[in-house]
């Protein structure tokens, strides 16, 4: 009891307000504001009287603690209140949500996975069982694609929970657990033998919240975020990638495809740009998440500063799109006044 009473603490937004404490600078570069457009921006839409945008309360911080997003690739724009209720309950979100979410058999409240529905399509099923149903997920911030997910078997979810998303060391408030119960709640890379065709994430990957199943301004920013960034990034020189990935049973990729079916140029920097399910914090839309993939680098070649890294922001409006993009993606620079918060590929949560 005292143990899940802790962990709701550690799961509430990180901020810490009322203590004098000083603050330490960030580890990551950073700007304070975001550069005013250049270019022709879809206008700010208005809400209705009860759906405004908090512009007052500080976000820094406003996050709920993580170790893993698992984004399971649905090609829809939008879901329930509740994804779990998707398709009649039959979805990937579901069976996860029944092993690692409250009460389930993997649940950790130190660890917490959230899974999130998103708009990318899954990849074909492989050329070998065209017939087979499955589903794609990404796993960020740990940077893996996972190709294929039968939906005729529930121990390929179990092998993704157990291979690819426990931690591989327990929380020190763990350690009066039985040892076979410790055992149950740590990774065991074994399984990964049982999903074929797992891929580093290698491309910028930009979320979205656009869940108007769940409240009205996500779902308005939503699309219209979207379209802000796949029309900037192509402008600073950053493919936008579309459509399903190809993967082969090697774990290559066979093809990175736009909208036009051209295979994304060796070397460039390609980026996919997606909707997902609720994330919190309706009242600071847009929000968006921005996860830079480790091998990235900054538009003079260099190491990009945030590679590895989720960033979140808030209140992001169209006039946004074009200063996230040079600032974040391209020279590896938070901007402050959207910045809610952020984590490392370690796990490792971010605050100003």
């Amino acid at each position: 009891m005292i143990v899940q009473r802790l962990a709701q603490v550690c799961a509430r937004p990180t901020t810490l307000r009322g203590f004098a404490t000083k603050a330490k600078p960030p580890s990551f570069p950073t700007t304070p504001t975001c550069p005013s457009p250049t270019c022709a921006c879809a206008p700010t839409p208005d809400f209705p009287e009860g759906f405004e945008i908090d512009h007052k309360t500080n976000i820094n911080g406003l996050i709920s603690n993580y170790a893993q997003h698992v984004l399971v690739c649905t090609g829809k724009d939008d879901w329930p209140s509740r994804i779990e209720d998707d398709n009649s309950g039959d979805n990937l979100a579901a069976d996860l949500r029944e092993l690692v979410g409250r009460g389930g058999q993997f649940n950790d409240p130190f660890h917490n996975i959230s899974v999130l529905n998103a708009s990318f399509p899954s990849s074909p099923a492989p050329k070998a069982r065209p017939e087979l149903q499955t589903t794609s997920a990404y796993l960020l911030p740990s940077f893996k694609y996972v190709p294929w997910l039968p939906r005729v078997s529930f121990d390929s979810v179990e092998a993704l929970v157990r291979g690819y998303l426990l931690p591989e060391k327990l929380h020190r408030l763990h350690d009066g657990l039985s040892p076979i119960h410790r055992d149950r709640l740590l990774r065991k890379p074994a399984y990964q033998n049982a999903l074929f065709g797992v891929k580093d994430v290698d491309e910028v990957v930009v979320l979205i919240c656009g869940h108007g199943g769940r409240d009205q301004r996500c779902g308005v920013y939503g699309p219209l975020l979207r379209g802000e960034f796949e029309k900037r990034l192509p402008e600073k020189g950053i493919e936008v990638a579309r459509g399903p990935v190809e993967v082969e049973v090697d774990g290559t990729t066979k093809a990175l495809e736009d909208g036009e079916g051209k295979k994304a140029e060796k070397g460039k920097t390609a980026a996919r740009v997606g909707l997902i399910s609720h994330i919190g914090g309706h009242k600071f839309a847009g929000n968006v998440i921005i996860y830079i993939p480790p091998n990235q680098k900054t538009k003079d070649g260099t190491r990009h500063p945030l590679a590895g890294h989720g960033i979140w922001y808030g209140r992001v409006e169209p006039r946004h799109a074009e200063g996230i993009v040079e600032e974040t993606i391209l020279q590896g620079k938070v901007v402050e006044e959207l910045f809610r918060g952020g984590i490392t590929q370690e796990g490792e949560i971010l605050r100003l």
